[in-house]
């Protein structure tokens, strides 16, 4: 049987991460950064559910390219549109698996001088972490497969499925 997070579940735990949020940034407008292309879904859908008041930028960095590994090697493609200093970052991503990505753009903003850096992941994948890293908030932990869906892709294939699900399932198919 293969790994599968149905549609309802996922709004379920993106309203629950919501909650949290909005009583850990209460008197706070909080700066989200989307790191696309994949967590563009995870923060339209984690947006509507928040109380308080949010600015939202995005940047968007590469370390896969057209593979389903990760290379190893991570590239900023998009920087952010405003300064980040003073404000309370909270870094929004769809999936936090060896943990390069993150710890890079984690370092790359804390150099930058905001008042607080705190990172939102939908899926958490522990046993492929190449690089030790913890994200504050985590909507599920989930099996070392590659996955698509809701925003996560391959080769630009199947952002759109409103579920997420192992890549072999949908190759099956």
């Amino acid at each position: 049987m293969a790994f599968r997070i149905d549609e309802e579940e996922i709004k379920s735990r993106v309203k629950e991460l919501a909650q949290r949020i909005n009583t850990d940034y209460i008197g706070k407008e909080p700066l989200l950064i989307g790191v696309l292309k994949g967590a563009f879904i995870f923060l339209a859908d984690l947006v509507r559910y928040l109380d308080i008041p949010v600015k939202i930028d995005f940047l968007a960095v590469s370390s896969y390219g057209q593979s389903t590994q990760s290379s190893g090697e991570v590239r900023l493609i998009k920087d952010l549109d405003h300064p980040i200093e003073g404000e309370d970052v909270l870094i929004v991503e769809d999936i936090l698996d060896t943990g390069l990505t993150l710890s890079y753009i984690v370092r790359l903003l804390k150099d930058r001088n905001p008042a607080s850096l705190r990172t939102v992941v939908l899926l958490d994948k522990p046993e492929a972490r190449k690089v030790e890293f913890e994200a504050d908030y985590v909507g599920f932990k989930v099996p070392s497969v590659f996955l698509v869906g809701y925003g996560l892709d391959a080769g630009e294939r199947y952002r759109n499925l409103p579920y997420i699900t192992e890549i072999e399932a949908l190759k099956r198919d």
